[in-house]
Formats: structure tokens, sequence, C-alpha cells
């Protein structure tokens, strides 16, 4: 018998068991520790009352929000900082969506079918359907109907109306159910009755102050349990949303002295070819970092630096070079003519070619025929409304003012501006012809048309090896916060704070873009010091001084602001103490050495005191019943001071409105409030889990 065959004889249990143990092992590992490869990672970045928003649907709806937003892009572009406030928007609409949904099923809210198409066809549609179909004023009910009719052969049209039916649905239930809630305000007369009272009067009080200041806060201990106790006694006024603070060095990588003179000598170069040459805007697109404009700007709205020299320079001549920002520059004048800095002027559309409208030689023929009857005196207006295509400007009558800055296509632009006042011509662009007439041109005057051949100083690979050089040096020598700060100051650098950063800030003031130094502060330790974070030309490094969780704020975080309160408190105490229960003003103020004084126009519904300032408890004991003006009141601990007041007088205050207008009044704040407030509450009391941070 073979050895493999004795092993399979006789360890065959023993091998077979071995495997099971391994595999049990390995399940249990993945169970307790979660560590198998086979575990998915969860793709949730956030939930609400338990309903999960996935990454992907997450993402589907920035990118839809962002391509929204480019539409609106005279560049096509979006910034860093318009991308957060799209990140925030869709969260925020998709908390919207999950709480409100909720509270319109827990009360049964629902929009049929039905009411959405009365919404749209029927005797009162709703405002955007309204909005959409409202032509020189009036609502369109005809191209409502062509555009329904149309949407079964158009899938543009079809998705355009099913995105109005959804808004239209959702519109409607939360105008259903806020209109609910505002039915629920109710202002009683009995309060309304008992708030005129109280308001009825004006008092004149005699006091005495005793300020806080009078007493230094050097004199006064307090404990770190007396301020802890003081926050957990107050903790609405402490609550603080998850944040963190970094204290940070940035190492930036300044072009040095080297790297303006290679600058200067690349721009140098290049001036030869712009002296010569007959391509001008062809030249500066390829090489300046100014792109070419291909405009005229009024000499009097130029706006560049060196501009005295550069505005009067001959056609064909060259200044510079001269430093714009982190530009060096060279100005070519181009061209200079007389032309106004503003024209008025109105142009009716025959919109033609691929993108939509006439045949060109019927569009042509149409616009003809309209450029004729506009020069025998018909109403241009009335052919606007008729005729143009150009949705921009028919309810103005076709008017737009201009000016050389506008952005327009070139051929209307040229012939506003080098036209006369009151010349009528057709001018053909890319979206047809346009029938324009020059109705007003202001400030003829000298203008200009200036090439800018702009070339960026930057710094060179030796500057930015330099700077990341010191800034590793610093990283490598401050592995503590301790370190970290004793670096700070024999190196006498520049620290910066950047405190209250979000889970989701994408952006630190001072760095610019920085996702990764916050993605590292909420995954580092309290006191830990970063590495070395490139952000372009800033070499930065951070230390890590504050991690607060959502709740209460840490006493570290507010100890300046708690240590006042809980002094002011013990000033107080040592001043009643002082005080007693005096017997008249003159013992209050001759027990203090402070003088008393008056305060006159004191009214219940007002918290300020014109002598005073913030004090309700002096505004609402001037009013005590129990006190009246016959006696003294006991001490009252106030914003600034401990007071002792005595009423001298009341006197009517203006006459009160009658209670159905102060219920009716009342009532309206309430509901405006609630629009503005209503979701936040909800929101407040809602169970929202933020889980986005750890998948960007």
């Amino acid at each position: 018998m073979s050895v493999i065959q004795k092993i399979r004889d006789k360890y065959a249990v023993v091998i077979v068991v071995v495997i099971c143990l391994a595999i049990v092992s390995f399940l249990l590992q993945d169970a307790f520790f979660g560590k198998s490869s086979l575990a998915r990672r969860s793709t949730t970045v956030g939930k609400v009352n338990g309903e999960e928003l996935d990454l992907g649907e997450y993402q589907r709806r920035i990118q839809d929000a962002e391509a929204g937003a480019r539409q609106q892009m005279p560049n096509g572009n979006i910034d860093e900082q318009t991308r957060q406030y799209i990140r925030e928007q869709v969260w925020n609409q998709f908390l919207n969506e999950q709480i409100m949904q909720a509270q319109y099923e827990k009360l049964g809210i629902a929009v049929t079918e039905a009411e959405v198409v009365d919404q749209i066809k029927g005797k009162n549609p709703n405002p955007i359907v309204v909005q959409q179909f409202t032509r020189d004023g009036q609502f369109d009910r005809v191209a409502l109907q062509q555009t329904i009719a149309q949407a079964p052969q158009n899938p543009q049209i079809r998705a355009a109306l099913a995105q109005l039916e959804t808004y239209i649905a959702k519109s409607q239930e939360q105008l259903k159910y806020i209109t609910l809630i505002k039915q629920g305000v109710y202002y009683p007369k009995w309060m309304a009755a008992q708030q005129q009272e109280d308001n009825s009067k004006t008092a004149t009080i005699s006091y005495v102050s005793v300020p806080y200041a009078s007493i230094a806060d050097s004199t006064i201990k307090v404990t770190d349990a007396e301020l802890n106790r003081f926050i957990q006694d107050h903790k609405e006024l402490f609550k603080v949303e998850e944040s963190r603070k970094v204290e940070y060095v940035s190492f930036d990588a300044v072009p040095s002295a080297q790297d303006s003179a290679a600058a200067i000598q690349q721009i140098v170069a290049l001036k030869a070819e712009l002296d010569t040459t007959n391509d001008v805007a062809g030249f500066i697109n390829r090489n300046s970092e100014i792109k070419y404009y291909d405009g005229y700007v009024s000499k009097s709205a130029a706006q560049v630096p060196q501009k005295d020299s550069i505005v009067n320079l001959p056609v064909g001549a060259v200044y510079g070079p001269y430093y714009d920002n982190n530009l060096i520059v060279f100005a070519k004048m181009v061209d200079r003519k007389n032309m106004p800095d503003s024209v008025k002027v109105r142009h009716i559309l025959i919109a033609s070619g691929p993108q939509g409208g006439l045949p060109d030689s019927v569009a042509k023929k149409r616009a003809d025929s309209i450029e004729v009857a506009v020069r025998g005196g018909a109403d241009f207006k009335a052919l606007v409304t008729q005729y143009s295509d150009d949705p921009g400007s028919k309810q103005t009558g076709g008017e737009y003012d201009i000016t050389p800055a506008t952005q327009f296509v070139p051929e209307f632009k040229d012939f506003a501006f080098e036209g006369s006042k009151g010349q009528i011509k057709t001018v053909k662009t890319q979206f047809g012809y346009h029938v324009i007439e020059i109705m007003d041109q202001k400030n003829i005057g000298p203008a200009i048309k200036v090439a800018y051949l702009g070339k960026a100083v930057d710094a060179s690979k030796e500057t930015n090896n330099n700077a990341y050089g010191a800034a590793s040096d610093f990283a490598g020598k401050s592995r503590t916060a301790a370190t970290f700060e004793k670096n700070v100051q024999q190196g006498k650098l520049n620290k910066r704070i950047a405190d209250n950063l979000r889970p989701m800030d994408f952006v630190i003031p001072g760095i610019g873009q920085s996702r990764e130094l916050v993605r590292w502060a909420y995954e580092a330790k309290k006191g830990d010091v970063s590495t070395v974070f490139t952000f372009d030309d800033k070499y930065v490094v951070a230390v890590l001084t504050s991690v607060r969780a959502e709740g209460t704020a840490p006493l570290d975080d507010v100890r300046p602001q708690v240590e006042a309160e809980v002094k002011k408190h013990k000033k107080a105490e040592q001043i009643i103490a002082k005080l007693q229960t005096p017997a008249s003003l003159d013992a209050a103020a001759k027990s203090t050495n402070q003088p008393v004084l008056k305060a006159e126009g004191v009214s219940f519904a007002s918290p300020f005191i014109a002598s005073l300032g913030f004090e309700p408890r002096v505004a609402g004991a001037s009013f005590n019943k129990a006190w009246g003006t016959a006696k003294v009141s006991a001490p009252i601990e106030g914003n600034a001071a401990v007071y002792v007041i005595k009423a001298d007088s009341y006197e009517p205050a203006q006459q009160a409105q009658d209670l159905a207008t102060q219920q009716a009044a009342y009532e309206q704040g309430i509901k405006s409030l609630l629009d503005q407030q209503l979701f936040e509450v909800l929101k407040k009391k809602s169970d929202i889990k933020d889980t986005r941070g750890k998948f960007f």
C-alpha cells in the first residue's frame, strides 16, 4: 500500500475535522470582528428615521443638480463652493422627502391623480403651470393644450410633463399639510386680554444698582466642577453639532526672485512675435494667460493697472512689462474708435437653421417684410408680440440695453455700436434674422481694443521643493501638540486656526480646497499632528486641537463663557448677602455706596430699559403687585448688576387694539413663523444619521 493511501486511511477523519474547524473559525471571526473578505462594505451615506440613502443614488442626484447648475453658468463650469452647496442641497432634499412624507402618511394626506389633472387642465391651474404658459402677460391655455397633445409623440415633452406632475403632487401635499397645521393656531381671547392688561401701563422706577464689575474677577475662584455643573444646568445654551478644530501652519511656495526673472525672460522672448504678428488673436490665445477679448471697451471704463499709459497707446504700440497680480503683462493697442458706452435697441428675431425655426430662405423673406413694415411706421411692439422668436425680450417689446461688455452675438453687437441712432437693419446671426432698430446711444467717446500678453510667475520646482522640505522638516520635529506649539514659537511661524470643521466640509478658509485635511481631522485623535498636506502651492501641517461630538459642548471649548457666567453668579451672591433685605432704597444705597437713580418708561412688554439695557427681571419686577409703589423690591440678580428697585408711579400706555385685531395679528405672526421654522422643528425631532463624510 502506498504512503498516500495510508494517510487517506488513517487521517481522513482528522483532516475533515481540521477543515471544519477552520471554516467555523473563519465564520466566527467574521461575525465577531467583521474582518472577512466576504463582508460587504456599507454604501449608505445617511439615514432618516431608518430610511437609507445609498451612495449611488446620492451621487446621481448630485450629478443631476450639477448638470442643471452648469446650464445656468455662462461658461458651463461650476466651482468647488457651488459643488459643496449642491451636496448640501441634495442631502437636505432627501431629509425633506423622508421627514415630510412620514408626516403626510401619518395624517392621511394624499393627492389623487384627478387633483393633479385638475391642477394642470382645470379652471384654475397651478401657479407653476400659469407661469410656464404665460404669453404677453396672459395665460395661454391653447399653448398648454397643444403641448399636452404633442406629448405622446415627443419624449422630451412627455418627460417634462411627468416632472411637472410630480412637482405639483408634492407641492399640493405640502400645501395641504401646512394648511392643516395653520388651522390649529389659536390665540385665546383670555390670553389677549391678559396681554393687554400687562401692557396697559408703563412704570417710573427708582433703583440702586451694584455692578458686577465693582468686584474684581481675580477675587472670585471657580472650580471645574462648578463650571461643569453650570453647563449641565443650561444644556440648551451649549448644544453643539459634531465638529473639529485644527491649528495649522502653511508653508507657501512663493515665487522667488529667480522665478520672476525666468518668467520675465520668457515673456520678453514672446514680445518680439507680438510686435510683428498679423494674427494677434491667435497668438494671444496660444501664449497668454489672459485670453483675447475681441471687443471694445470705452476708455473711461477700462480697469487695468497702468491704465493711463495703456489707454493712450497708438495703434500697434506695446506697453510693458508690468505686474498685474501674479502676472507679468505686455499690452498691445489693437484698435481704437469712437463709440457709445451703452446702446438701447429693439429687435424681432425670425429663427432659422438646424436649431429650429423656419427654412433660411423663408425666414429671410419674413424678416425683410417686417423691416419694410417697420420702416413704414408699423407698431414695433405688436410685431414683436406676433412674430419674434426671442422669449428673452418678448415681454419688453424686443428691447435690450447693452454695453461693450455685454455678451451678445457679434453681428448683433457690431451693428448696435457701429450703426447710428434711429437706423434699422436686418442682421443675420447663428440664431436667424434680426430686424434691429437702434433706439438710443449714450456717451459716444473713445473706445479701445487691447490685447494682453500675460505670463504667470509660478514657483519653480526648486522653490516648491524648498517649501515642501521646510514643511517636512517641521512635521518631523512636531509629532505632538506640545512640540508643534514649541516649534511654531521658535520658528516665529504664522499659526492659523480652522474651527467648526463639519464632516462634509470641502474648503477651509485660508487654504481653499482641502477635503483631505478635513477627512484626516475626523480620523485622528485629539493632539495628533498630521503629515504634510499638499494643496496647490501650499504645504500644510496641522494639529487636531478639539474633537466635538454632537450634544453638549465640553468645558474646554466654552470655558471663558462659562467662567464669566459662574463668576457673575458668585458676585451676585456676595452682593445680595451684603444687601440682605433693605428697608429702603436709601438703606441699599448706603450699604453699597451706590447712588439712587431713576428710569422712566419701563414696560412689561419689553426687556430693554433705556438706562439699563437688557434687564428682563427688572422690567418684570417693576410691575410686581406684591411691592406696588409702597415697598422696595428684594435684591434682583440682573445681567449687569444686582438691583434693588421701587416703583414710583404708573402711567397709562398707548390705547390698545381691540381684542379681535390683536388675536388675528398674533395668529398671523405664528403662521408666518411656521412657514420658516416648521421643517427645522421636524428635523430636530427626527433620527438623522449623516455618514457622508466616510465616502467623500
